[in-house]
């Protein structure tokens, strides 16, 4: 019985320590920090992991998960400055970098994704309402969430939004096919006027080619009857001189014309017949 009672006794003193252990200290851990609230004010912060000290009772903590968080916005409706409408949807990471400010203006993550939803939401129509509707969709590369995210600023709650991307955005299911239709039209007349200046940039092209081939042949016909004239001018003054000499280089030069004559025939497979008392057959025949 008395074995009981210790027992108990020890088991409640053991409690008592535990309790009071836990009364006068925290532990804080990596990604978190811990708010020291004594009488509703936030006394101090603590953003290293490890032990810390707290007065029992009269304080308490608040842990606070300043890790990077991903928050997905419902899908909303936006108009372009042309006044279309478009069905936009994005996600954001987000992170408390200021705890203090954050315990003290939104106090919960539930409130705090109210108010990224109000802030965000803001921000997608303000850069939509003034950007056309082709430009928005020519936007989806992500250049209008970079746009969007110059516009968000949170600050003021302790909180930083890491990124903004658009994960949708499209047409209201009444007007899409009007709309693409339209955006059809308008490429076919772009693809229209392409192919029009091809062709008349190759017709151009073609025809300063033309001019420039027709140059060059008269250019050429011009050398080549120069260069005739030249060679005709040549072959009247050789022959100008041969029959103006003396009867024996005369006598030469039509045996030297009769040899190119027989050689360019034989060349042809020609046959060639030369009267005995020729002095060509002296010459072939008896090589004297």
């Amino acid at each position: 019985m008395k074995k009981d009672i210790r027992t108990i006794v020890f088991s409640v003193i053991a409690i008592l320590v535990i309790f009071i252990g836990t009364s006068f200290f925290g532990y804080n851990t990596k990604n978190n920090n811990v708010l020291i609230v004594q009488l509703g004010e936030v006394v101090d912060t603590k953003t290293e992991p490890g032990i810390y000290f707290k007065i029992p009772i009269i304080q308490t903590t608040k842990n606070i998960y300043v890790g990077e968080r991903l928050y997905d916005i419902p899908s909303s409706e936006v108009i372009t400055s042309d006044k279309k409408s478009m069905i936009a949807n994005c996600y954001v990471t987000w992170k408390i970098t200021d705890p203090k400010k954050y315990y003290q203006t939104l106090s919960s993550e539930a409130v705090a994704q109210g108010r990224i939803d109000v802030v965000v939401y803001n921000a997608m129509k303000n850069v939509i309402s003034s950007t056309s509707q082709d430009d928005v969709i020519g936007g989806k590369d992500g250049s209008l969430g970079e746009t969007i995210m110059k516009k968000i600023s949170m600050e003021q709650y302790g909180i930083t939004i890491t990124a903004n991307e658009i994960k949708v955005l499209d047409l209201p299911d009444v007007n899409k096919d009007a709309v693409y239709n339209r955006m059809i039209s308008e490429r076919n007349a772009i693809a229209a006027e392409y192919k029009a200046n091809g062709e008349r940039d190759a017709k151009n092209i073609r025809s300063a080619a033309d001019a420039k081939a027709r140059t060059l042949i008269s250019d050429a016909q011009v050398i080549a009857a120069s260069a005739k004239a030249e060679g005709e001018s040549g072959y009247f003054k050789t022959l100008a001189d041969a029959y103006g000499a003396s009867p024996e280089r005369q006598e030469f030069y039509n045996f030297i014309i009769g040899l190119d004559a027989m050689k360019e025939s034989l060349a042809k497979g020609g046959t060639i017949a030369i009267d005995k008392d020729s002095p060509l057959y002296n010459i072939l025949i008896n090589q004297n």
